[in-house]
């Protein structure tokens, strides 16, 4: 990696605990699917769930996937608006000097 995630997603807290440890002493975000048995404290953002069903695990995981690509997406098109902004105002500069 060249640089630190925005943010993790965990499905296993238990079995996650060290990287769940390691974001939080970077301060990295943690999503993550928390049964009746693990430790909701150092979770950023919880997720109800039970982290041993496959097909919970399946849906969850790709609702977030989901969510990333069409995140992503519209932050891809924010800067083109952006840049497309910025050069619009260069322009009408460059024609009033």
């Amino acid at each position: 990696m060249t640089k630190l995630p925005s943010a993790i997603f965990v499905v296993d807290v238990k079995k996650e605990s060290i990287a769940v440890m390691e974001a939080k002493k970077l301060g990295i975000p943690v999503f993550a699917i928390v049964d009746t048995n693990c430790d909701p404290d150092p979770i950023n953002y919880l997720i109800p769930g039970n982290d041993d069903a496959v097909k919970t695990i399946e849906l969850i995981t790709r609702i977030i996937a989901d969510a990333v690509i069409e995140g992503k997406e519209k932050a891809k098109e924010l800067k083109a608006e952006d840049s497309a902004k910025s050069e619009r105002a260069a322009k009408v500069n460059e024609k009033g000097n």
